[in-house]
């Protein structure tokens, strides 16, 4: 084989190699897209949540991908999982609030105008310091703010980023069919007002379950 059929040969290869690789990230965002899907819709119906309440998303691309969080950001994943979410809680009139990275110490990026009153920050999240998925929200949202603190009334961690600190008292499991997106473990929350009194106490059921009747 001549030199120059070699190198034709090696670029023919190295074509089909990455069409190959092209066609499997194709197909692992599908399936990414499809699990975030499933589990927010489950969130939604499971926690019967409301027109008008705050989800709050923490979300690693990292651990999506299947690496430590933080170490490997990859702004095509987070643009899947953050315009899945968007999608399906503005079709049910909830907002979405994005949790940033903890070298941002997990600030919030959210619509300006469902926190009115919030004291604002002053940063703006990118792929290495925020994270890819605040950094998606801060690009598509309208009028996007920061805020140091919000009190959320149902969230979604993907990846072990830790929603915790941005949710209401009291804190619900929601158990979802959806265990992992990609690589990374998936819990969901729902909230509750808190139960007060004693023995005599009257508590209102539809409450007790996160919401309130009609």
């Amino acid at each position: 084989m001549t030199d120059e059929a070699k190198k034709r040969e090696a670029t023919l290869s190295n074509m089909d190699s990455g069409d190959k690789q092209l066609s499997e990230d194709q197909s692992f965002l599908r399936e990414i897209e499809n699990e975030t899907r499933s589990a927010i819709t489950q969130l939604v119906n499971d926690a019967h949540l409301t027109p008008g309440i705050i989800v709050v998303v923490g979300c690693s691309s990292s651990e999506v991908s299947g690496h430590r969080i933080g170490s490997s950001p990859s702004t095509e994943i987070a643009n899947v999982i953050y315009d899945t979410i968007a999608e399906v809680l503005a079709q049910n009139k909830i907002h979405l609030a994005a949790q940033c990275c903890e070298h941002l110490n997990r600030c919030i990026i959210i619509e300006r105008a469902v926190v009115p009153d919030a004291e604002i920050v002053n940063v703006i999240p990118w792929q290495k310091g925020g994270g890819s998925f605040a950094a998606r929200a801060y690009e598509t949202m309208k009028h996007p703010v920061a805020v140091e603190k919000i009190k959320a009334d149902a969230g979604l961690d993907i990846g072990d980023t830790f929603i915790g600190m941005h949710l209401k008292d009291v804190v619900v499991s929601v158990r979802l069919q959806v265990k992992n997106i990609g690589f990374a473990h998936v819990t969901a929350a729902r909230t509750r007002p808190k139960t007060i009194g004693g023995d005599r106490a009257i508590y209102d059921e539809d409450l007790a379950r996160g919401y309130k009747r009609d």
